[in-house]
Order: C-alpha cells, then sequence, then structure tokens
C-alpha cells in the first residue's frame, strides 16, 4: 500500500499524494528543474541545500542509482517531487533504486502530483517555501510547522556544505602542470574532474579560508565555486577574493561567479523562480555563438552595478539576466551556468581551457 503524504506551499496551495523515500516532514524553498535526466547527480548537487526539488520530466528513476554519478558526498536537497517514481529501474551501472536511495538517505519526498500545476505556480507566484509530510497530514498542523522554515534570502547556507578541512582531490599523476586551489562553496565533484583532467593539482581548501591560506599553497590559480543560497552574507568570501583579486588568476561557477562580483563592487539580487535545467541558452557575448547550458541558481547579478572595470561576457537567451563577467584590470572571469555541466551539454568547457590560458600568461609574467 502506498502511503499518502502532502506537499503544502507557503502561498496554501496543497497537493495530495503517496510518499517517496523516507516518511517524515521536511521543509525548505520548493524550485523546479527541468532536466530530463540527471536526477542523481542533482540530488547530490550542494547548490540544492536547503531547498526541495520538483522534476518536471513524468517519470523520474527509470535507470536507477548507481555509485558514480554524485556531485558530492551525499544527498544535498532537503526534498524530492515528482510525477511518478518508475517502480522498475534497469541499467547496467544501477546499485538501487530511487526510493531506496531516498529512504536510506532518510530524504522525504512526494510523487503521484501534477507537477506540471505546481511548475506553473512557482512561475507564477514566484520561489517559496513548502512542506512535505508523509506522517503528518493535518493541513493546520503542516502551517504552523511550515512558518519555521527559513526563508532562502539573507541565509548563509555555504558553511552547511563547504568542506572543514583542506583535502587533495586524488590523482594517478604525481605531478601537474597546474596548481588550482579551490574555495570550496559547496563544490561538485565534476567541476574538480575537468580542473584534473586539464592537468591541474586540485586542492580544496573551505569557504572560511583566509586569501593568506590560499596564497601560502602556492597556486596557480585559484577557482571560486558553485554553492547554495544567498551570496550576499557569505561576507568571509567576498573579503578573501578581494584580497586575491590581481595576485592570482581567478575563475568563478555560479555562486563563485556572484561571490567574485560582489567583490568587484557589483550587486546581487534574488530570481523570481530560478534557472535550474539541462537546456538553458546562454549567448557569448564576446564570439557571438550560442551555448545550451546547465543552470541551478536563484540569484544573479545586477547588471546596471556592474563596475566601468567588470564587462558582461554572457547573457540569458531566455530573459536577458547577466551569465558571465570578466574583469578588464585583474585576471579573473566567472560564469553563472555550469560548464562543467552533470547534467548537462558540455558546449561551454572550453572555459576550463580559458583558464589553463589565463594562469599560463600569469606566470610568463611573473
Amino acid at each position: 500500500m502506498k502511503k499518502p503524504a502532502i506537499l503544502l506551499l507557503e502561498n496554501g496551495h496543497h497537493f495530495k499524494g503517496f510518499s517517496l523515500g523516507a516518511i517524515g516532514t521536511t521543509g525548505g524553498e520548493v524550485c523546479f528543474n527541468t532536466s530530463m535526466t540527471g536526477y542523481q547527480e542533482i540530488l547530490t548537487d550542494p547548490s540544492y541545500c536547503g531547498q526541495i526539488i520538483t522534476m518536471t520530466a513524468p517519470q523520474i528513476g527509470n535507470y536507477g542509482v548507481n555509485l558514480e554519478d554524485i556531485e558530492s558526498n551525499n544527498i544535498q536537497a532537503k526534498g524530492f517531487i515528482v510525477r511518478e517514481a518508475s517502480p522498475v529501474h534497469s541499467n547496467y551501472r544501477a546499485h538501487q533504486s530511487l526510493q531506496d536511495y531516498l529512504s536510506q538517505a532518510g530524504i522525504v519526498g512526494i510523487q503521484g502530483i501534477d507537477t506540471r500545476s505546481l511548475t506553473r505556480i512557482i512561475r507564477d507566484d514566484g520561489a517559496m517555501n513548502a512542506i512535505i509530510s508523509s506522517d503528518d497530514l493535518d493541513l493546520a498542523s503542516l502551517k504552523n510547522k511550515l512558518q519555521s522554515v527559513p526563508a532562502m534570502t539573507g541565509q548563509d547556507l555555504v558553511k552547511e556544505v563547504s568542506c572543514q578541512h583542506k583535502w587533495i582531490w586524488p590523482s594517478e599523476k604525481s605531478s601537474h602542470a597546474y596548481r588550482v586551489v579551490a574555495l570550496d562553496l559547496g563544490i561538485k565533484y565534476n567541476i574538480i574532474r575537468q580542473l584534473a583532467e586539464n592537468d591541474c593539482e586540485v586542492i580544496i581548501v573551505p569557504a572560511t579560508s583566509s586569501a593568506q591560506d590560499i596564497l601560502d599553497l602556492k597556486p596557480d590559480g585559484v577557482f571560486l565555486s558553485n554553492g547554495p543560497g544567498d551570496p550576499e552574507p557569505v561576507d568571509y568570501a567576498i573579503e578573501t577574493v578581494k584580497s586575491l583579486l590581481d595576485k592570482k588568476p581567478i575563475f568563478g561557477i555560479c555562486l563563485g561567479h556572484q561571490i567574485l562580483s560582489l567583490a568587484l563592487g557589483a550587486s546581487t539580487y534574488k530570481l523570481k523562480f530560478g534557472h535550474r535545467g539541462a537546456n538553458h541558452p546562454v549567448k557569448n557575448q564576446l564570439n557571438g555563438r550560442v551555448e545550451i547550458t546547465s543552470q541551478n541558481h536563484g540569484f544573479a547579478v545586477e547588471p546596471s552595478s556592474l563596475p566601468d572595470h567588470l564587462e558582461i561576457t554572457h547573457i540569458n537567451l531566455n530573459d536577458g539576466t547577466l551569465e558571465g563577467v570578466r574583469c578588464k584590470n585583474s585576471p579573473a572571469f566567472s560564469v553563472q551556468y555550469h560548464p562543467e555541466a552533470s547534467p548537462g551539454p558540455h558546449d561551454s568547457r572550453y572555459l576550463f581551457k580559458e583558464f589553463i590560458g589565463m594562469m599560463d600568461i600569469h606566470a610568463k609574467k611573473n
């Protein structure tokens, strides 16, 4: 027998469905992702900390869960919403079902609801908090519990997902052409893999690391990772980046893009419902080419706030939001989207090569 479950939104809408994953109650900001595959990578992406993910594809879980397609050491999402969780899975790499994966991790989800209707509500009314429960079906009780779920704006979630100690990405090579120190704001494994594939030794350090901590490691370049939540409360990372400017080449992705922009004098704002999916078109302003990109962010950099020394390099073709910048007087650039994808297209992986080229130029000058 399927166990009943309820999803209650902050605006009063509610959906009745059936339990998915663990039995219990969970709350967070509800969002939607338009990717058709990659649910395991999405669930383990630290950028989803504090959020309940809605998958817009009608059936999720067809190919199960494996031991390889993870982007961090555990599930980061607060909850999971699908139209239908496939009752069977089939893939030669599959290790277990989505149901078992969520249940073992203690993640509460709901299935059997109209995810198209839910997505339209989020698009029309904007991002909002929600609560899922399979052990408390009383709406009045859930409404009271929902009031205690913190708002995303103003919340520092980076400290919840960043590593606590420095560590080095495993490599079979004894030496590398470049050493990159990655500031862990909630880094995805595939970002590190892309750097490693470009002959980089990657040292990952906590988000609270100082500029001197990073410089003491003698890097050829500094990488600012993706991560969850509002960038403005992450003032410690902003100050670190300010102190690193001009000293080492810097490349930022997602939250790292926002942190770099804030360090350079720009401002950020919350998007109505965010960009989350694997098919977002972005125009490269420097060469006119269009890239299909993977995205996951709820905040963006305000174009009108950019100082003169920051140049816009990429624009989102869906809504015109800013997707990339580079500094005119310092070796630093960043993009809002995910060139490493996982899941998603590989159109933008050239950006890792650009970072390598920037480190080469900086090394020759110094």
